[in-house]
């Protein structure tokens, strides 16, 4: 089968990823095997491309945004059948036995295991998955579209419940890629005046089509104090920024897994009255059951730019230019 492997981490100009054959893999006791059809492209596929999360494995194949079909199942499986449209995200193992697990804090346990990391991912036409951790995908999207919801529109629901938005409240979202044009959807529909803070005209154009209240410049101050705010951009820079546009009592929610280094802070320009800085730390099943459902439920609208799998490299490269609108998507087979 045809994948992309990141053979040595380093800039996308020294061409990490290498388009190669492998053997198709079989399914382990409790595993499924998925036939892609689609992949959503990550930024956390570029951070392992490019090194700044270190391969656990050689050859990785990344891809945690997997949308595709059960054709086998291995010794014990019996949750899906072949044929059944499954989603693999990027969480796929966790003890079960240890505090994190046993008080519905899996996200947290120190031998959970990831797809595009531990295991290989989506960036393939063939993956399996521990079924224990494969989703089942609502009906009302189609593969392009529900491919960004397992990892992107996942990981922004969890930040969105970690920025703690007051009913009513203001909410600043600091950058406007995949993750963000989905958690935008959800805050909006659910009552927030949400304020968009990102650098593309594209990204900033479809921030107004989803009914942003204001759309500036990440290093301008927003209109209004705010609530909330959510840093989905890697710019540890933009910290310092969320802070001071805070109100008293404030909450802003890191959501990426990687961040260049935050600034010194002053505590009282920036904490200063109860303002709370938190990070946030994959995701929990129960997360992405919750959200996927929600999505449903609400209409949510991913916006997806799609490309071949054979053009995985520069689909890539887009997402590191920031010059998309929405989520990228490897379209692997029919």
């Amino acid at each position: 089968m045809r994948v992309w492997a990141v053979g040595r981490p380093g800039p996308l100009a020294e061409r990490p990823l290498r388009l190669v054959e492998l053997q198709r893999p079989s399914p382990a006791a409790g595993e499924v095997l998925v036939r892609v059809r689609v992949c959503g492209v990550c930024r956390t596929d570029l951070h392992l491309a490019e090194g700044d999360l270190p391969p656990r494995r050689p050859d990785t194949v990344p891809g945690h945004e997997v949308v595709g079909e059960v054709v086998a199942t291995g010794a014990g499986a019996h949750r899906f059948s072949p044929g059944d449209r499954v989603g693999i995200a990027w969480l796929r193992h966790t003890c079960g036995t240890c505090r994190w697990c046993r008080s519905g804090r899996e996200n947290l346990c120190e031998r959970s295991r990831y797809t595009g990391w531990d295991a290989d991912g989506g960036y393939a036409e063939f993956a399996v998955v521990p079924e224990a951790f494969a989703y089942r995908l609502p009906d009302a999207f189609t593969d392009e579209q529900a491919a960004p919801l397992l990892c992107a529109g996942i990981i922004g629901y969890r930040s969105l419940l970690r920025a703690r938005v007051p009913a009513g409240g203001t909410l600043g979202i600091y950058g406007f890629g995949a993750s963000a044009h989905l958690t935008a959807q959800v805050a909006i529909a659910q009552g927030a005046e949400v304020h968009v803070l990102t650098r593309g005209e594209g990204a900033r154009q479809l921030a107004r089509e989803l009914g942003a209240a204001s759309v500036g410049d990440a290093r301008e101050a927003p209109p209004v104090p705010l609530d909330s705010a959510i840093v989905f951009a890697p710019a540890g820079d933009l910290v310092p920024l969320a802070l001071e546009a805070l109100d008293a009592g404030g909450t802003v929610a890191c959501a990426g897994i990687h961040m260049s280094d935050v600034p010194t802070l002053d505590y009282q320009r920036h904490l200063f009255r109860e303002k709370t800085l938190c990070s946030v730390t994959s995701n929990t099943r129960r997360d992405g059951e919750e959200f996927l459902a929600l999505a449903a439920r609400l209409g949510l609208r991913p916006s997806t730019t799609a490309y071949p799998l054979e053009r995985a490299d520069e689909a890539l490269a887009h997402v590191a230019a920031g010059d998309l609108r929405g989520a990228a998507v490897l379209r692997v087979g029919s």
